[in-house]
This record gives structure tokens, C-alpha cells and sequence, in this order.
């Protein structure tokens, strides 16, 4: 029986509907969302599959889902904004905007620095309440007074949850504003698009649960030396998991019943991980970031450049997540672990698999949301997929 798929598909663009129905079909998706733009154009809109584990509602264009670190890439484009307007340079000292940063040998981390992952403030020092990581002052208190992990700018590690805080503490203290509110009326407001941080009450109702729970009841359970593997990795004493959890605070990022699907986190401003949006927004964003869409533009060309510019050393393993990773200015770039659509993609993925990026070559943008949470951080299945469909539309479409 296929699973139930909504919305709109042009011409020529088929082959991403059919991926996309193969995802829900197979079981390896719940429900989801999935939006591409082509030269400024919307050419894919679709919703499919279930808003609940039970499969009593469908999942469709109204649904809301949290999308993780797909959230960093909106907070880039924010920054990018104030760097564009020139309240922000790029290569400036953190402490000339934010003059506390200094501390612990900070005062000459430069904004690349820490938008690229290189600060050494994957976590803070001690122990932290989720209700004090949940405090804008109390959180953004301590990241400045947390001495580096290493010598900034010698190596850069994944800021898991941290980099929303600092990137988004920036923001604060040039515009007066806090990034959830920005993001509102400068991004989502003129765009006329529904993206979240900080999610207000009256929304809850269409928020898709996140699930970790295998769609198809035959999944293999994973590898037991697989997973031993990943636990020494990633474990909660590793630097990986006391970033994914800010020291325990969060708890497990893919737990069903965990804290990413209470209201509190919703409400609250993390500009790392808790974006609440769909895929649709996701697109739409990320093609104002390549031309104007409805009339805005959100960064220009220059300015675009500079910012999605890898700026991470080729090949230099990341200290949170092992492998090799790529940053530009908040943006993850292409690379063998976000490979997106190729050479000069720029984005996000988030935990479990959502992803949205763009890609000046093609004129393309595209987003992929889901409740069903996989075991990853990026490079989802579902997703690329999903990507290598848009990607093989968009050249035919020359």
C-alpha cells in the first residue's frame, strides 16, 4: 500500500516524487517533507506519510517539525545579513561586539573563528541544568567565561549546541534583538515563510513528534561491535557526545521521549538545534540566499561567496565528530560528509536527517524534513536520495 503523498511536482521534476514516495513506501520514512527551487522557482513541493507512530493523521503541508542542526544554517544566513548591512566583519575579534568573550585568552577568536567550529567551546566547563542551558543569559555567561578546549584556530570541533548560543549572542548584542526574533522579522516575515526559533504556544498543536522507533518492525537491530564503535566514539564521555549534550543536559538528541519534544525546548532559543519549520521554508530561505524570491534577496552575491567558503583546513579531522568535516561562516560546505549536490553546495544536515542547502551552479535549493529520526548526523540516505533526484532533474532541466 503506498503511503499517502500530497502537494505539487512541475514538469520534468517527477524523479524527486518518486524518491520521495519510495522513502515513505519502504518504511524508511514516517512522515516528511521534501521542497526544491530551480532558478528561483518552487518545482517540488510535497508532503507524505503519517504525523504519528500510530498512523491515525496524515502528514501534511501543515505539519511543523523540528529539524536540529539544519537550524545552524538559518543562523549563518542571519549573521551574514548583519555582515552584509556592516555591523558584523567576518574577520573581526568575537569581544569587539561581545566584550566578555575575552576571557581565558579569547580576545583575539575572530568571527570566522568561531563560526567555523575552531574556538575550542564544544561544551562548558562543569556540570549544567537543561532549565540554565535554557536560559539565554546563564548560557551565553558561561560559553564566555569557558576556557578554549585547544589553541584557537589550530584545530576546529563540532559545536554541537554551542554555536547557536554564540553565533546567535553576536547577533543579540549588534542588532538589540535576539536571533529567534530576527530570524522572524527579517527572514521569515519578508519571506512570508514559517521558520522558528522559538517556538510560540499557539503552534505546539502542529509539531510531528520526533520518533527513533524503526518504521518497518524488520529493521536489524544494529551490529553489537557497530555499536560498541560508535559508544567509544560518541559516548557520553567522549568530546562528541558532551557537545550533542552540552554535558549530560540534553540527555539523548534521538530518544523518542527525550527533551527535543517537550515544550519547554520548543519555546526556548537554541539557535544550534531547535528550529521548528518545514520544508517548503527551508527551500524557500536558502533560494533568497541565491536571488530574489517574491522580491527579497536576503545576502548578496559577494557576500554569499564569502560566506559559504570553506574555511576549515582540507582533510583536518574534526575533534567532536572523528571524521573530516568542512565549515565555512556556519555553514557545512561540500565534503565527504556533506556531500549535498556537489562542488560549492553550502547548508545544514541535522541530527536524525534533515538537511537544506543551496547551490549557486544549478540555481538550486532544497530541504528534506522528517519525524522518523535516523541513526546519523548528516549524509542521510533519505536525503540524498532525495538529493541525486533533484540534482538529475536540474541538469536535464538546462
Amino acid at each position: 500500500m503506498n503511503a499517502p503523498v500530497q502537494g505539487f511536482v512541475a514538469t520534468g521534476w517527477e524523479g524527486v516524487k518518486e524518491a520521495f514516495q519510495a522513502n515513505l513506501d519502504s518504511g524508511a520514512d514516517l512522515g516528511a517533507g521534501v521542497s526544491a527551487f530551480h532558478h528561483g522557482k518552487c518545482v517540488v513541493d510535497l508532503t507524505g506519510g503519517w504525523f504519528d507512530k500510530d498512523k491515525k493523521t496524515e502528514y501534511t503541508s501543515d505539519a511543523l517539525q523540528l529539524v536540529f542542526s539544519t537550524t545552524k544554517g538559518i543562523t549563518a544566513i542571519a549573521v551574514a545579513m548583519l555582515v552584509q548591512r556592516g555591523v558584523i566583519d567576518y574577520g573581526a575579534p568575537v569581544a569587539q561586539y561581545w566584550p566578555e568573550f575575552a576571557q581565558h585568552g579569547k580576545q583575539d577568536a575572530t568571527v570566522a573563528q568561531l563560526l567555523s567550529h575552531q574556538c575550542g567551546l564544544s561544551t562548558v566547563v562543569g556540570k549544567i541544568s537543561l532549565q540554565e542551558a535554557l536560559d539565554w543569559n546563564t548560557i551565553t555567561s558561561r560559553l564566555a567565561a569557558t576556557a578554549p578546549s585547544w589553541p584557537i584556530g589550530t584545530k576546529h570541533g563540532y559545536h554541537a549546541l554551542t554555536y547557536g548560543w554564540l553565533a546567535g549572542e553576536l547577533i543579540r548584542r549588534v542588532d538589540g534583538r535576539s536571533p529567534g526574533r530576527f530570524v522572524a522579522e527579517e527572514i521569515a516575515g519578508p519571506l512570508g515563510v514559517e521558520m522558528f526559533i522559538g517556538l510560540p504556544e499557539q503552534y505546539e498543536p502542529r509539531v510531528s513528534r520526533l520518533s527513533n522507533e524503526p518504521v518497518d518492525p524488520n529493521t536489524p537491530p544494529i551490529d553489537p561491535m557497530v555499536a560498541k564503535m560508535l559508544a567509544d566514539l560518541m559516548g557520553p564521555d567522549s568530546p562528541g557526545g558532551r557537545a550533542l549534550s552540552l554535558n549530560g543536559a540534553f540527555g539523548e538528541i534521538t530518544s523518542t521521549d527525550g527533551v527535543f519534544n517537550t515544550r519547554a525546548v520548543h519555546a526556548a532559543e537554541i539557535p544550534a538545534a531547535n528550529g521548528i519549520t518545514n520544508a517548503r521554508s527551508l527551500a524557500t530561505i536558502y533560494a533568497a540566499t541565491l536571488g530574489p524570491i517574491n522580491g527579497v534577496q536576503l545576502i548578496n552575491d559577494s557576500i554569499r561567496e564569502c560566506a559559504t567558503a570553506t574555511i576549515t583546513p582540507a582533510g583536518e579531522a574534526d575533534e567532536c565528530l572523528i571524521m573530516p568535516t568542512t565549515f565555512g561562516m556556519g555553514f557545512m560546505t561540500h565534503g565527504q560528509f556533506t556531500p549535498y549536490a556537489g562542488s560549492g553546495s553550502y547548508g545544514h544536515s541535522g541530527a536524525g536527517g534533515s538537511v537544506a542547502f543551496a547551490q549557486e551552479s544549478r540555481q538550486l535549493s532544497l530541504a528534506y524534513v522528517m519525524n522518523q529520526m535516523a541513526a546519523n548526523l548528516a549524509t542521510d540516505a533519505r536525503a540524498q536520495r532525495l538529493t541525486d533526484a533533484a540534482v538529475k532533474c536540474a541538469d536535464a532541466a538546462k
